[in-house]
């Protein structure tokens, strides 16, 4: 299905071995709950990395952008519970984190697998860009075992607002990301070598980041 909203948080980020059952029970009973049950947040996913890094990616979907500059979020990222104030910084690594605007989400369900694919564009081909993927994502989704496809484009300002829990970790921040959602780790690899082989010549960036991901959790406003 195409994503919930408008506005989407995308988070990458290792975590110690040392930290990881505590990892666990922390982002199953307290923080995804806690993050969904925000006004405005509508659906959480976490899900673990098969190929590419870094180990986990989590993805929180919103009703826009304003919500997650807004201040009920604003008001959890100023006072982070114990538990999350202990966790990110002890045992978070490699943190990637954007506040999203989505461009465009299309689907039919939510998938056990996706792959996100960060890039960035080059100078002054921004419109160029979305355009040519606007285009073809529409088609990504016509594929075998695809069960959607998203562009979304970081918000600079919105993700690198001072909180507290942004000066624990000083994640970087992400520029254009697509993702694609997939019932077959086989169907979504097909889908996106058929998307990234024409990128660069529609003004991305060669440089791009690319992870396959199984979900292990997700999370939606009616079941928190």
């Amino acid at each position: 299905m195409a994503l919930m909203g408008r506005g989407a948080v995308a988070i990458w980020n290792d975590v110690a071995p040392e930290g990881l059952a505590e990892f666990y029970e922390w982002h199953h009973r307290e923080h995804m709950p806690e993050r969904v049950g925000i006004p405005g947040f509508l659906r959480g996913r976490r899900y673990i990395a098969v190929r590419g890094a870094p180990e986990f990616f989590t993805l929180y979907e919103a009703s826009g952008t304003d919500v997650l500059a807004g201040p009920h979020y604003l008001e959890r990222l100023n006072n982070p519970t114990p538990l999350t104030r202990h966790v990110i910084p002890q045992y978070f690594h490699n943190m990637v984190r954007g506040v999203c605007d989505v461009r465009f989400s299309v689907g039919v369900g939510e998938g056990g697998w996706l792959i996100t694919l960060r890039f960035a564009a080059a100078a002054e081909r921004e419109g160029e860009l979305s355009r040519h993927l606007m285009e073809v994502l529409p088609g990504i989704t016509e594929m075998p075992t695809i069960l959607g496809a998203h562009l979304c484009v970081a918000d600079a300002r919105a993700s690198t607002i001072e909180t507290s829990e942004r000066k624990s970790h000083g994640a970087a921040v992400p520029e254009w990301l697509v993702m694609i959602e997939s019932a077959t780790s086989d169907g979504i690899e097909a889908a996106c070598d058929r998307l990234q082989n024409h990128l660069t010549q529609h003004g991305a960036e060669p440089r791009m980041s690319r992870g396959l991901y199984q979900l292990q959790i997700s999370l939606s406003r009616s079941s928190s």
